[in-house]
């Protein structure tokens, strides 16, 4: 393992950006006036969300308005290519360059055997960036950032800051594959719809049932490998700390209530500890909105820390895959047609859920209420003891759907003169500053002090504008009176005027480093490593790599994918129902005293396991106890 010197670390840490997914350009401007730092947005094609795709027209919108902030706007690219969608790629990278998008987020080594102009390249999370060998490997490659694991500890992550100086993206909010991203192909041996081309079906929220080798059911009909949502709301001092720059919320396919509710909550509490340790964001502007962001009224499945402190139990929502919402409270009593609650929080329009008998999560609409007396659109399973959760807030969604969240860069007015002229000056706080001169051609005022407020009131009104003029300064021995027309022609002289200064002297930054000939850190690749292009093989090749086998895509051969490895997880099912002893040890007289790579529960289940999907595929499940991570494979 090559590791840097202390000498040779070259970290510096001018700013830090909350990173937001922007599924189309109407989102993408509130996503910005809600406090994004940075957005990351798909083009029509090749991005990991196919569905969230938008034409070079939309993506040119939005950088200008993002610009406008100094906010970057990211383009994914992260899919794996076949060799004609290759030369597309490249005329569209090229494009991209051209409307200054700041940086595109891609996979597919093949796209760095093209001919690219200077623009800054993200290493995908779908990567599997989980060694820091090969982070290493493409930080000298000429990676601008990497982005890490959804599995990563802060103990890696401090490591990996010690030893790299690579840009450090984290995902800190949002759904979780329970995968490790890129080495899941269950959604393309189970219909053709793969992952890692931008078409994953999601699988994982499906029902499967667990049995061990001898046939006895573990679990039945359960959503075994749907995970809770991340929220690392508590850890992003922590994040900064261990090197973080990045902070990324998960959901280009998310509502528009979604962006808005996630990013004011984190661009609060970044804000609040930015301030705390005086450190920048990267982006200028302060958002005003007037509702309280709470990431428990919109979509969720519960929230975990996954493994930011190593291992963590009760990950997943097996009982349930889709949005819990917040806990309201408890059914106190029922009659025909409504039911008793122990508060009175619900109101007309509310969606809510609940856990049935047999522990299935249902729902229901609100048609009225009177207080805590509620009327559901329907009564059934609806009893007296039962939790009710709220996961439709009609209020609140309202609020940010109908919610004018206005983003202003604070900026300062000064008025001179000279012997012939009057100076206006609007400088933003960065010292970007425009000018506006006329000639002192004003009758004096009669009435200075009167004179002087409808100035300040007349310029100081910024409108739609993106400024907000927070201070004028008058330096003017006689007062003139200029009309209010004239006044506010000044006005909207200056503002035009900054906003070409600024956008002139935005940061735009382009590849500094070439695309370098290192050595990859594995020599024999198989189809984990995703090559699925020629262009992808001679890269590798080029960098001392045998090439033993193509992407998992290149074929739909049942046979050939009999036995494949389809998914590592570092979520364990056996961690998750208490079967492991190595986390477990007080749960199951039932489990071995220790934990092996073949069995640690052999007492009450023989493994391997057998998960069985509802069309009755069967897959195998492995646990390796010694790295601590989950196996599903294709059966014979």
């Amino acid at each position: 393992m090559y590791l840097k010197s202390d000498k040779e670390l070259k970290i510096s840490y001018p700013e830090y950006e909350l990173l937001v997914p922007v599924n189309n350009k109407e989102i993408g401007i509130k996503a910005i006036d809600a406090g994004a730092d940075a957005i990351y947005i798909g083009y029509l094609k090749y991005g990991a969300r196919a569905q969230a795709g938008n034409s070079i027209e939309d993506i040119i919108d939005i950088v200008n308005y993002a610009h406008q902030y100094n906010v970057k706007v990211y383009v994914t690219i992260n899919t794996i290519l076949n060799n004609k969608e290759l030369k597309e790629v490249e005329k569209l990278i090229q494009k991209l360059y051209e409307i200054k998008i700041d940086g595109i987020i891609i996979q597919d080594m093949g796209i760095l055997e093209l001919k690219l102009p200077p623009i800054e390249i993200i290493a995908s999370t779908q990567c599997n960036n989980n060694t820091l060998d090969k982070i290493n490997f493409l930080e000298s490659t000429g990676f601008k950032r990497v982005i890490l694991p959804r599995e990563i500890s802060l103990e890696e992550i401090r490591n990996i800051r010690k030893n790299t100086n690579i840009e450090l993206e984290c995902f800190i909010h949002g759904a979780l594959c329970m995968s490790y991203s890129g080495q899941c192909y269950l959604s393309y041996v189970n219909g053709g719809r793969s992952a890692n081309r931008g078409e994953c079906a999601q699988p994982c929220r499906k029902i499967y049932t667990l049995k061990d080798n001898d046939g006895k059911v573990i679990l039945k009909d359960k959503y075994i490998l749907s995970l809770k949502d991340l929220n690392l709301s508590e850890y992003l001092e922590e994040l900064i700390k261990a090197g973080i720059t990045s902070f990324k919320i998960e959901g280009r396919l998310k509502n528009i209530s979604y962006i808005i509710n996630t990013t004011a909550f984190y661009r609060k509490k970044l804000d609040s500890i930015l301030n705390k340790l005086k450190l920048k964001r990267s982006s200028d502007g302060i958002s005003e909105y007037n509702f309280e962001p709470n990431p428990n009224k919109t979509f969720n499945r519960g929230f975990t820390e996954y493994y930011i402190n190593k291992e963590k139990k009760d990950i997943a929502t097996i009982n349930y895959s889709s949005s819990l919402g917040e806990y309201i409270g408890t059914v106190k009593s029922t009659g025909k047609n409504y039911f008793l609650t122990d508060t009175n929080i619900l109101k007309n329009g509310d969606g809510i859920c609940f856990f049935t008998k047999s522990n299935k999560l249902q729902g229901t609409y609100i048609n009225r209420t009177e207080k805590n007396k509620v009327f559901p659109l329907e009564m059934k399973e609806i009893k007296e003891g039962l939790k009710i959760y709220r996961n439709y807030n009609k209020e609140f969604d309202d609020t940010l759907q109908t919610n004018e969240i206005r983003r202003k860069i604070s900026t300062k007015l000064r008025i001179c003169e000279n012997t012939t002229n009057y100076i206006f000056f609007l400088s933003d706080e960065k010292g970007n500053t425009a000018a506006y001169i006329t000639e002192n051609k004003f009758e004096p005022a009669h009435n200075k002090e009167k004179a002087i407020q409808t100035l300040i009131t007349q310029l100081e009104k910024s409108g739609n504008t993106e400024f907000k003029i927070t201070n004028t300064e008058i330096k003017i021995n006689d007062i003139p009176f200029i009309k209010i027309s004239k006044i506010n022609e000044i006005r909207r002289i200056l503002t035009i005027k900054l906003r070409q200064i600024r956008k002139k002297n935005y940061n735009y930054q382009t590849r500094k480093y070439n695309i370098e000939l290192k050595k990859y850190p594995t020599k024999m690749l198989n189809y984990k490593a995703n090559i699925y292009n020629d262009k992808a093989k001679e890269f590798y090749e080029k960098r001392g790599c045998n090439i033993i086998e193509y992407a998992l895509e290149s074929t739909y051969d049942q046979k050939t994918l009999t036995k494949k490895e389809i998914m590592i997880s570092k979520y364990c099912i056996k961690n998750q129902i208490g079967l492991c002893s190595k986390y477990n040890k007080s749960k199951s007289e039932n489990i071995t005293g220790n934990c092996s790579s073949t069995s640690c529960c052999e007492k009450k289940y023989k493994e391997p396991y057998i998960l069985k999907d509802e069309f009755n595929k069967e897959y195998l499940v492995e646990f390796d106890c010694k790295d601590c991570v989950m196996k599903i494979s294709i059966m014979d």
